[in-house]
Parts: structure tokens; C-alpha cells; sequence
């Protein structure tokens, strides 16, 4: 799970432009550069220019050309998130939105618009409406969800183990978290094709974006309303009965913040921390020989590519002064996690190993830091490990330099990932996960495959043409693992 925030705005929308090759293409008024169109199309190089130009907070603009502050800066990032006498969420302050700056198309409108969430309160009624949050989060089985990760972890897996290849975002990545994060919910039956469509087509900002963000609310509020009538042991149930007395709408309105933010972050998560095993050799040999363990790596792709780019946005409650700027009131200043996350002052190497440091921005910071970080943590510790497991052989199905991303201001979203491996039998849900033991790496990144089984061989003889002497090599015995490593398992669920 993520910070409060959600933004569906695609860097790719048509804009007026001056022609390639033009000194002020990719500017705006004033030579400000824009967040938005051709020329951002590589966000992270934008920021570097920014940071260039203007130190650790620089100006930019949004669609439309409305003005904004980029906050570049780790030590800056944290002083916004970390001020609320400063800065706010409330929408309702800022002086561009005020003066009609922000026009009613705009298309962040939609995450504009003033809502009853903790996100965008402060004083008494954030802490009224985060503590039923946090309430409600403190209430969850954390064993027995990772649990519920690993068995559902098998079941996505059993629907491609045996053709020997797949795509880990589309029928991995993208499902895993919506799945477990129905389970939380206690909406279970709502998990399908459509659901988990519905939920990452409503952050685009496409034509369809309104229906799907509809689709999921209107699930979201029947499951309000039964849970009112009939409370259960779940996150809504207690939700609703938390001292804070939610309304309806508060209710379902919390609700899709903490199932879209968290899908959205665990989704991105996961694709990222599968590309870089399947991509980097240095990292998945420190995975396979045991000097880092799974959390360990997700704790590096946090670092290195976290799951929401930025958070929009704060607003100045008055005038003041940040990063050498001078930010008046009702000004709005972007949070930059992944600018932030990369500033030379605090990592001066970027290929250094981050092993160990949770000082990263990824999940916020103050008042408004996600408090579901520790599920969106399980989800992905316990899923990738899990597949690991399975798919032990498991390899890039393409060039690297042929992945595509989908980048917008919220995040940078993997395409697909394709994978090829040895085809595996499927395995019951509810059974202990066959342990294979994780493939020897090799110089050049290759992958050593594992040795072929007893059955694997004796199919294989079958084919040798008569007369040819069949030689069938006996498999070493799977080592036990460790009295550690299958404490760990024991403790995901495993």
C-alpha cells in the first residue's frame, strides 16, 4: 500500500507544442518546463533537468499549464510531509483552483475535487477519520493473510505452471494484490477479470476511467451496506463500527482509497522487484546465494523504482520558504518519491547497495504516511518468494531492452513481463509448495537449469532409438533447507 494519494494522468496527452528541435519545446510560459506531453515522456530525465536548473525545488507545470512546485529533494520531501502547520492536502486552499486557474477540465479534476477522506483532512477530523483507518488495519490476521498470499500465489501460478511460459504482470503481478485485497475486505466473491481491470483503467484517465472508477464504487457501497446490516469479523465491519462513526459515504469513500492505493502500489511493486531478479545477475545471485532475502530486495526496488513516482499534492497554508524557493500561500508543491529517492546528496552512487535503509520515500511520511505499508510489504515478500519457489528456472522471455512501461506523474507501470520456464504440474492450494532448490547462477548471468528428475529421465530414455545405450543420471537429493529458512516459510504461510 501507498501514501494517500491517487493521480490518473497520463503523460502522453495531446498538447499544443512548439516543433522538435524549438528552444522552447517541452516549456511553457516563461521557459517553465512542463510535466506533461512529448518532452516528459522520460520523467526521470525532466527532474534531473529540473534539479539542474533550479536546485531541489523547482518549478513546473501540470496540464493546462498550471503552476506547481516539483519538490526534487529527499531532505525536502521530508520536511513537506513531515509540516502539517506548513502544508496541507486540502484541495480547497489552493489559490490556482481558487482564482479559476484550474478549469473544470481538467484532468486531474477528478483527484481535485475536495473529498470526505483522511487525505485530504486535517486537525480533529483526520484523526477522527485516519483513526477509524488505522482501527480498522490493526484488526487484520497478519499471519493469516500471508497465508492467503501464498495459497493464492499457487492458484495464479497453476493457471500457467504447465505451459512453460507466461506474462508476470497481466496474470501475475496485476492479480495477486486485488485478490488478497478483496480477502481484507471481506469481498472476496468481487475478485475477477473485470475487477482488477476496472481498477488499473480508473487511474488512466481514459474515456472508460469514469465507468470503471463507478464499477468499483458501486461494489465498494453494496458492501457497505450489507456489513451495516449484517457486521462481520472484517476491515469494513470494523471500519463501521469504529468509534469515529463513519457515514456510508465516508465509508466507501475510505474503502477505495485503501484498495486502489494499495493495488495499484503492491501491483507495481511486485512487476518491479520480478524484473530487476529476472534482469540484473548481481541481484538475483545475492538472492540465490543468501546474502539478501526477499523483504531485503524489496526494500532495494523501493528504492530504486518505488511504486508511486509522486504523491499529488500539497498546498502552502501560508506564505514560507523551501528548498532556497519562496512558496506563496495556496501554492501546490508535487511530493517527488522517485526524484527524491535518487537525490545525490543522500545516494551519491546510485548502484550502491541500499541493503538495510528504510529511509526511503515510498510510502510517505507525517500525518498522511500509508498505513497499510506492512501489507503491501507481505504481498510482495510472500509472493515472489513463493514463485520463486515454483518456477525456480524461470528466465526473461525477451531482450530486456524490449519491456515496455506506461509512464505517467503517479508511477512508471511495467507493460508485461514475459517469462519462460520448464513446465511445472499444478500443485494443490491448500499443500505445502514442492521446495526446489534455486538454480546456480553462472558467469554472464545464465542460469543453471535443475537437474531433470527421475521421471523427466526415464520419458527422455523412452525416446532414444534402440540400440543406443540410454544412460539415466540419478538426481542429487534437494538439500533440507535450513533450520532459518524454513523458519521464514513457516512464518509466510509456507
Amino acid at each position: 500500500m501507498t501514501s494517500e494519494s491517487l493521480s490518473p494522468t497520463s503523460t502522453d496527452d495531446p498538447v499544443a507544442a512548439p516543433p522538435p528541435g524549438c528552444p522552447a519545446h517541452g516549456t511553457g510560459p516563461g521557459g517553465v518546463r512542463r510535466l506533461y506531453g512529448p518532452e516528459a515522456e522520460d520523467l526521470g530525465a525532466v527532474y534531473e533537468r529540473l534539479r539542474a536548473e533550479h536546485g531541489p525545488v523547482a518549478p513546473a507545470l501540470l496540464h493546462q499549464d498550471v503552476p506547481v512546485w516539483m519538490v526534487l529533494g529527499h531532505g525536502e520531501n521530508m520536511q513537506l510531509v513531515r509540516s502539517p502547520h506548513q502544508f496541507t492536502r486540502d484541495t480547497r486552499v489552493w489559490n490556482k483552483l481558487l482564482d479559476g486557474t484550474v478549469k473544470a477540465d481538467h484532468p486531474y479534476m477528478p483527484h481535485i475535487a475536495w473529498q470526505p477522506i483522511c487525505s485530504h483532512a486535517e486537525g480533529d477530523e483526520h484523526l477522527r477519520l485516519r483513526g477509524a483507518v488505522n482501527g480498522a488495519i490493526s484488526t487484520i490476521d497478519h499471519r493469516g493473510i500471508r497465508r492467503h498470499i501464498n495459497r493464492t500465489t499457487q492458484h495464479l501460478v497453476n493457471q500457467f505452471c504447465e505451459a512453460g511460459k507466461a506474462d508476470l504482470v497481466s496474470q501475475f503481478s496485476d492479480h495477486l494484490p486485488m485478490a488478497v485485497m478483496c480477502e481484507i475486505l471481506g469481498m472476496p466473491e468481487e475478485y475477477n477479470d473485470r475487477y482488477v481491470q476496472a481498477a488499473r483503467d480508473l487511474l488512466k484517465g481514459t474515456e472508460t476511467a469514469i465507468a470503471s472508477n463507478q464499477y468499483v464504487v458501486d461494489a465498494l457501497m453494496r458492501l457497505t451496506v450489507r456489513r451495516r446490516a449484517e457486521p462481520k469479523d472484517d476491515f469494513v465491519s470494523h471500519l463501521i463500527l469504529h468509534p469515529a462513526r463513519l457515514t456510508d459515504e465516508e465509508v466507501s469513500e475510505h474503502l477505495r482509497l485503501v484498495l486502489i492505493a494499495a493495488y495499484e502500489a503492491t501491483a507495481n511493486l511486485l512487476a518491479n522487484v520480478l524484473r530487476v531478479v529476472l534482469t540484473d545477475p548481481r541481484f538475483r545471485a545475492r538472492l540465490n546465494g543468501g546474502q539478501m532475502t526477499v523483504p531485503e530486495a524489496v526494500e532495494q526496488s523501493l528504492w530504486d523504482e518505488p511504486p508511486f513516482s509522486t504523491v499529488f499534492a500539497y498546498f502552502a497554508k501560508q506564505d514560507t520558504e523551501l528548498g532556497g524557493q519562496r512558496i506563496r500561500k495556496g501554492d501546490c508543491l508535487v511530493n517527488g518519491i522517485a526524484p527524491g529517492n535518487v537525490d545525490p546528496r543522500v545516494r551519491p552512487d546510485l548502484k550502491a547497495n541500499m541493503q538495510g535503509n528504510r529511509s526511503h520515500l515510498a510510502f510517505g511520511g507525517g500525518p498522511h504516511e500509508c498505513p497499510g505499508q506492512d501489507i503491501g510489504r507481505a504481498i510482495a515478500d510472500v509472493g515472489v518468494d513463493a514463485l520463486l519457489m515454483r518456477l525456480p528456472d524461470v528466465q526473461l522471455g525477451c531482450e530486456e531492452h524490449e519491456l515496455r512501461w506506461r509512464e505517467s506523474l503517479s508511477n512508471r507501470h511495467l507493460v508485461e513481463l514475459p517469462v519462460t520456464f520448464v513446465p511445472k504440474p499444478q500443485q494443490d492450494v491448500k499443500a505445502r509448495p514442492t521446495v526446489h532448490p534455486m538454480p546456480r547462477q553462472r558467469p554472464g548471468g545464465q542460469v543453471d537449469l535443475p537437474q531433470t528428475t527421475t521421471t523427466e529421465a526415464t520419458t527422455a530414455a523412452s525416446t532414444v532409438p534402440s540400440g543406443e545405450p540410454t544412460r539415466v543420471q540419478t538426481p542429487e537429493p534437494a538439500r533440507r533447507p535450513g533450520v532459518f529458512r524454513r523458519f521464514l516459510r513457516w512464518w509466510s504461510g509456507n
